[in-house]
């Protein structure tokens, strides 16, 4: 199954008092590159959001982005400043002697003075945190491979069609070849009888002549080599695993034999084909560029 290195994912959940968002979006890389946004209180998340990630994507730049969101009252606990409640309870009772009033002081009097409470955020339980943040960034990354693999299969049918088009300028250029060689045999006898004056042509030379020229122009294992090349390139597109650089390596040698066809083409036809045969090879190129 190809895939494309674009795509994006976004998932969002409430999970045990925080509502955590994951988005992820790659682009394409050479190689697998990792760029998470997560505050400094999750840092320990990171490698293992990226090793969950790595799992599922082998090439791409990938860029994840955490974000959690605790519940008002959530995860805090409240203490007591006992020094502080105490030395207001002394206070209060030094003022009911000194003013001769009775010790009325109770729980809820002392209440009343806030800064006796203190508000604590209560640690946080990594192991938990990651369960819930794994849940979340899993279902993200799977819209993510989802989209990368609708994307690649539209990238599988461009180059498919395009692959059809070269091998049809292949099979186009084993049918000019032969009459080229028809052609330089003609413009050879006719320059021989012209330069000789009608007079009786040597027939062997003529054949030694052609025999180098046809040795020259030759085409014939470029374009075996062509074939074979597209029909690798068919079969790693078919096979269900990360491709990409396999089919970096087939545009190289596909371009090197239509370049060398290029050359020995003496066929204003086939330069014409070897022109288009380039065109669609780049074209492929560009695509397989966003292969995984």
């Amino acid at each position: 199954m190809i895939s494309s290195m674009t795509g994006y994912g976004r998932a969002q959940k409430m999970i045990d008092g925080r509502e955590i968002t994951v988005e992820i979006k790659s682009v394409n890389h050479r190689f697998f590159e990792f760029s998470p946004r997560i505050s400094r209180s999750n840092a320990y998340l990171e490698e293992k959001l990226k090793s969950l990630v790595y799992n599922k994507i082998s090439r791409g730049k990938v860029d994840l982005s955490l974000t959690m969101v605790q519940i008002e009252g959530m995860g805090l606990e409240v203490g007591i400043n006992m020094p502080l409640a105490g030395s207001y309870l002394k206070a209060m009772r030094g003022l009911g002697d000194e003013l001769g009033l009775s010790d009325d002081v109770t729980l809820t009097s002392l209440s009343r003075f806030g800064d006796i409470f203190i508000v604590r955020k209560t640690s946080d339980d990594e192991d938990a945190v990651w369960n819930a943040v794994r849940e979340v960034a899993a279902e993200a990354l799977e819209k993510l491979v989802s989209m990368r693999v609708s994307e690649g299969e539209k990238l599988k049918a461009d180059v498919i069609s395009r692959l059809s088009l070269i091998e049809g300028c292949v099979g186009e250029v084993e049918r000019l070849a032969p009459q080229t060689l028809k052609d330089y045999k003609a413009k050879l006898t006719a320059k021989i009888t012209e330069v000789l004056e009608q007079k009786q042509i040597d027939e062997a030379r003529i054949l030694t002549e052609a025999a180098i020229f046809a040795e020259k122009i030759s085409v014939n294992e470029e374009t075996v080599r062509l074939y074979s090349h597209i029909e690798q390139f068919r079969s790693i597109l078919s096979s269900g695993e990360a491709v990409g650089r396999k089919l970096d390596f087939l545009v190289q040698e596909l371009n090197r034999e239509t370049n060398t066809i290029g050359s020995k083409a003496q066929d204003i036809g086939i330069s014409k084909l070897v022109v288009e045969m380039k065109s669609e090879i780049e074209k492929i190129r560009e695509q397989i560029q966003n292969i995984e």
